[in-house]
C-alpha cells in the first residue's frame, strides 16, 4: 500500500513504541492501517478481533507474527476448555433454572405482580450483565430494569429480591462439571478476567474501540506495564452504550492520532457525515476521494434501506415485500419473530416470557402503557405495527424473508449495518423526528426543535456513511431545517486537514 501522511504518522509512533489510540474515521481503512503497521515489524503480537468472523478475516490479513482472536478464543484457551462440559448443555426455560436456585413464588411490587418466570429471567439477565462488567462481585445496579418497574425505589425493590439468587447462580456457574444454570462463552470470559491474566506479547492490536465491552477493556489496559497497547476505533460509531459497550478510547493515556481520508465515498457525502461528526462533538472532521463520485438524492431503487429500530425494519420488510421485492433482513428475523410471537400471546390474553414485555399480563395493558406512561414510548411503534398488520401478517413476512445474495434489497437496522457498505442507501422514515416547530400558544412564537444529542447524532453517522454510490437521506433529512444542522460544515471537504475538534482527546 501507499500509505497517507496520517498512516505513516501512525506507523512512526508505532514503531517508536508508544501507547497509541487511533481515532478511525468511516471508510478509512483502519484494519488496512493495523496490518501495514505489524507488518513492518519483526516484533510479535496479537490482535484483539470484535468477532469471530472479524478474526478469520483479519488471519488472511495480517502476518504470522500477529495472533488474531477475540478475547473469548484467548479465555477458551486459558481457562475456558475446564467448562467444555457445561457448555454442550442443552438450553432449559429461566424458570426451571430460577426454580433450581430457589426462585418459587411471585413477588408484588407496587401495582405490579412480578411472576417466578419474570423473576428467574431477570436473575439471568443480572448474570450476563455482570459478566459484561469491570466489577469483583455482583450487587443491585447489575439489576435490568423491567418494564413498568422502571421507577427506582420500585427497581430497589425488584434488585433485593434479585442478588441474592444471581449471587446464587454466580456460585453454581463456578463448578465445572456440572450446574443448574446453563453456562455460556461470557462466563468464562469474566472468570478468566477475575484471575487478572498476563497476556504475553510485545504489542497488542485492539480494534472497534468504541464497542468494548469493560471486562474486555479491563483485560486489555492491564497489560499497558510490558506490552506496547494500540487501539483503534470511531468514537463516533460508539452506539451500543445501551448493552453496556464502552469507548475505551476516551481518556485512553497514550499518543491520540487520526485517520481521516475515507476511501469509501466522495466529498459530497463526507460533508454531510462531517455535519453529524460535529453535532457529536467527534474529535475527527472526514475528507472524501474526489474520485469516488457519491451523490446525495433520491433512491428509488435502494440496495439497503436502513433503519432506527427493528419495529422499523420490519415495517420496511412488509412495504417492500408487498411491492413485490425480495427482500432480505440483515440479521435475520429471529428478534421480529419472537416479539411478533410475545404480541400475539398477550392479544390471546396470556403472559409471554419475552424480556421487553413480561410484566404485561395482555396486550391491552400492553397499549395502554406505551400511549400514556412516558417510560413505554418507544413500545408505540411496536403496537401499532402489530394493530394495523396482525401478528399473523408480520410472522407470514419473517418466513419470506430471501438470504442476502438473492435478495433486490437489504433491509438492515443502523446498528446491524455498522461494519457494512452498499452502493446506493435509503434512510428509513423511522429516523424522522416526530416534533414540529409549532407556535406556542401564549406567545404566538414557534417553539424551536430540541437540540440534537449526542446518541442521535452517532446513529445518524454511521446510517449515512454506509454508501458508496448515492445516498437518499429520507428519515434524516429533518437536519437540513434544524438550526444545528448548517454548522460545522466550513471546511473544504476535500482539500483541507479536518479540525481536530475537542483537541486530541477523544469526544463522546
Amino acid at each position: 500500500m501507499n500509505p497517507t501522511d496520517e498512516q505513516t504518522a501512525a506507523a512512526d509512533t508505532f514503531h517508536a513504541g508508544d501507547h497509541l489510540a487511533l481515532q478511525a474515521g468511516a471508510g478509512t481503512g483502519k484494519t488496512t492501517t493495523l496490518a501495514f503497521l505489524a507488518r513492518a515489524t519483526t516484533r510479535r503480537g496479537r490482535y484483539f478481533a470484535y468477532n469471530r468472523a472479524i478474526a478469520q478475516d483479519a488471519r488472511a490479513r495480517f502476518p504470522n507474527t500477529v495472533q488474531c482472536k477475540t478475547a473469548h478464543a484467548l479465555a477458551y484457551a486459558d481457562v475456558g476448555h475446564r467448562y467444555a462440559r457445561r457448555l454442550g448443555a442443552p438450553r432449559r426455560p429461566a424458570w426451571q433454572t430460577g426454580k433450581a436456585l430457589g426462585i418459587t413464588k411471585a413477588l408484588r411490587i407496587g401495582e405490579r405482580e412480578v411472576t417466578q418466570k419474570a423473576l428467574s429471567n431477570a436473575t439471568l439477565r443480572t448474570i450476563a450483565r455482570f459478566c459484561h462488567t469491570s466489577d469483583e462481585a455482583i450487587t443491585r445496579h447489575h439489576v435490568p430494569r423491567l418494564r413498568g418497574l422502571e421507577n427506582t425505589d420500585l427497581h430497589a425493590q425488584l434488585a433485593a429480591h434479585i442478588v441474592p439468587f444471581a449471587r446464587k447462580a454466580w456460585t453454581d456457574l463456578q463448578h465445572p462439571d456440572d450446574g443448574a444454570v446453563r453456562f455460556d462463552h461470557d462466563h468464562y470470559l469474566k472468570i478468566w478476567a477475575l484471575t487478572q491474566p498476563r497476556i504475553q506479547a510485545d504489542f497488542l492490536l485492539l480494534d472497534e474501540a468504541q464497542d468494548t465491552n469493560p471486562v474486555v477493556e479491563q483485560i486489555f489496559l492491564a497489560q499497558r506495564d510490558h506490552t506496547q497497547l494500540v487501539m483503534v476505533g470511531d468514537s463516533a460509531q460508539a452506539i451500543y452504550q445501551w448493552r453496556g459497550a464502552k469507548d475505551v478510547m476516551t481518556g485512553f493515556d497514550g499518543t491520540h492520532l487520526t485517520l481521516s481520508q475515507s476511501f469509501r465515498f466522495g466529498p459530497d457525502l463526507a460533508a454531510e457525515a462531517n455535519r453529524w461528526l460535529h453535532l457529536a462533538e467527534a474529535p475527527i472532521r472526514l475528507v472524501g476521494t474526489p474520485a469516488v463520485p457519491t451523490e446525495l438524492g433520491p433512491v428509488t431503487q435502494p440496495d439497503a434501506v436502513l433503519c432506527r429500530t427493528n419495529v422499523g425494519a420490519m415495517a420496511q420488510v412488509m412495504t417492500l415485500m408487498a411491492a413485490g421485492y425480495r427482500v432480505a433482513l440483515a440479521g435475520g428475523g429471529d428478534s421480529l419473530q419472537a416479539l411478533a410471537l410475545a404480541a400475539r400471546e398477550l392479544k390471546e390474553g396470556r403472559r409471554t416470557h419475552h424480556p421487553e414485555l413480561i410484566l404485561f399480563p395482555c396486550w391491552g395493558d400492553l397499549q395502554d402503557y406505551a400511549a400514556h406512561d412516558p417510560a413505554g414510548r418507544d413500545l408505540q411503534p411496536l403496537v401499532n405495527l402489530v394493530d394495523t398488520h396482525g401478528t399473523d401478517a408480520i410472522l407470514a413476512a419473517v418466513a419470506h424473508l430471501a438470504p442476502e445474495p438473492h435478495a433486490q434489497v437489504t433491509v438492515s437496522t443502523a446498528h446491524k449495518a455498522k461494519g457494512r457498505e452498499w452502493p446506493c442507501v435509503l434512510i428509513a422514515d423511522d429516523f424522522a423526528r416526530s416534533e414540529n416547530s409549532t407556535p406556542d400558544e401564549q406567545t404566538a412564537t414557534a417553539t424551536p426543535p430540541r437540540p440534537v444529542d449526542d446518541a442521535e447524532a452517532r446513529l445518524a453517522y454511521v446510517a449515512v456513511t454506509r454508501t458508496r454510490q448515492r445516498l437518499d437521506l429520507g428519515g434524516l433529512s429533518w437536519i437540513h431545517d434544524h438550526p444545528d444542522g448548517s454548522r460545522g460544515l466550513g471546511m473544504d471537504s476535500t482539500q483541507e486537514k479536518p479540525r481536530l475538534d475537542g483537541g486530541d482527546q477523544p469526544g463522546p
